[in-house]
């Protein structure tokens, strides 16, 4: 899921312990790449922690590692080691932090996924779609304090991620269809897909 971000002027009071994933699977420094690729198929996971011999996560090796950094490259996975393709270092948060400062942070440095760490030790990942998930009850929740405060921001809250379509990022994506797309793939989805089929051809 491309939504990274909800921008507001209020804040909300939810952890990232209540809305992280707390099973991770997690791989060794050399253990080979098409080994790592059938876990995460065989999870249906989009990311792997990477850890090294004291069990300290390193890196993490994610979906577009593999596309970007082997097949793209029309390397052979099985010849090739986690520390190879990972991204590094590993970007770790809190898990007594709030949602809104995992969305902040993933904003600023345009990744999808933060590692929970707790006094050195890995305890969850968090992920753009966790966020999206409570998304709604965030909002829901801003607008109750905004009627009982009588508070009203000054800003409309903009949503800010990557394209579900493009993959561009985008500081303005629009849901579309249980989508979120930036706004020109929100102008092709809109557009009629059969406008120019019922075009006559020219004479």
């Amino acid at each position: 899921m491309g939504l990274i971000v909800v921008t507001t002027s209020n804040q909300t009071e939810v952890k990232i312990k209540d809305v992280m994933t707390s099973t991770v699977v997690t791989v060794g420094m050399t253990d080979p790449v098409d080994q790592i690729a059938k876990l995460m198929a065989k999870g249906d996971i989009g990311s792997i922690v990477v850890v090294d011999k004291k069990g300290k996560p390193v890196g993490m090796v994610t979906d577009m590692d593999l596309v970007k950094r082997v097949t793209a490259k029309n390397l052979l996975p099985s010849k090739l080691s986690a520390k190879e393709v990972m991204t590094k270092p590993l970007v770790t948060i809190d898990s007594e932090m709030d949602v809104t400062e995992a969305a902040r942070k993933m904003t600023q440095l345009r990744i999808r996924r933060l590692a929970v760490v707790d006094k050195g030790k890995l305890t969850g990942i968090i992920a753009g779609k966790d966020i999206v998930k409570i998304t709604p009850a965030l909002i829901d929740v801003v607008a109750e304090k905004s009627r009982i405060t009588g508070f009203v921001p000054k800003e409309k809250s903009t949503l800010a991620g990557h394209c579900d379509k493009c993959d561009n990022w985008s500081d303005n994506l629009k849901e579309h269809d249980g989508h979120f797309l930036c706004e020109d793939c929100t102008a092709d989805e809109k557009r009629n897909p059969h406008e120019e089929e019922l075009e006559e051809p020219p004479r």
